[in-house]
């Protein structure tokens, strides 16, 4: 009796771990307009809309096709499932160099400032390969927001 009631909290515990690692990762906004809504429904108002697609927001909880997101400025609302993709996208939470190759022994191209949204080509060893408005080269991924996975 005591195995079974081992057994049964211990597979209590493995769901609750792999519930909470699945509830909190990243997607970025598939369009240039996405609403962000009081509540999981289009009958709830709209909170705020975004104007920038591309930007990665974390997902703090869902109910049915809504998502409950969180952005780097702390802001939080639902946004529907429909606005949401995978990608890599983060923005930069401090001032990074721009390198011409993966190492920080390389030429550097430009400076990258705080807060810019940054578009992930491919990633290798904690850098990516990342393309601007004006430069494409490597930069050292430390402090960002979002997901290059």
């Amino acid at each position: 009796m005591y195995k079974i009631i081992l057994l049964f909290c211990l597979t209590l515990v493995l769901q609750s771990v792999t519930f909470s690692a699945e509830k909190n990762y990243f997607l970025i906004l598939k369009n240039n307009k996405v609403n962000v809504r009081y509540g999981p429904s289009l009958d709830y108002p709209i909170k705020f809309i975004y104007k920038k697609k591309f930007l990665p927001v974390q997902i703090i909880d869902k109910k049915e096709n809504f998502r409950r997101i969180i952005d780097h400025k702390k802001n939080s609302g639902w946004i529907h499932n429909s606005q949401l993709k995978k990608g890599k996208s983060f923005i930069a939470l401090q001032e990074e160099i721009l390198f011409t190759k993966p190492t920080k022994y390389s030429k550097p191209l430009a400076k990258i400032l705080k807060g810019k949204l940054l578009i992930a080509k491919k990633c290798k060893n904690n850098w990516c390969k990342i393309k601007t408005d004006k430069y494409s080269g490597w930069i050292q991924i430390k402090n960002i927001w979002g997901s290059v996975n």
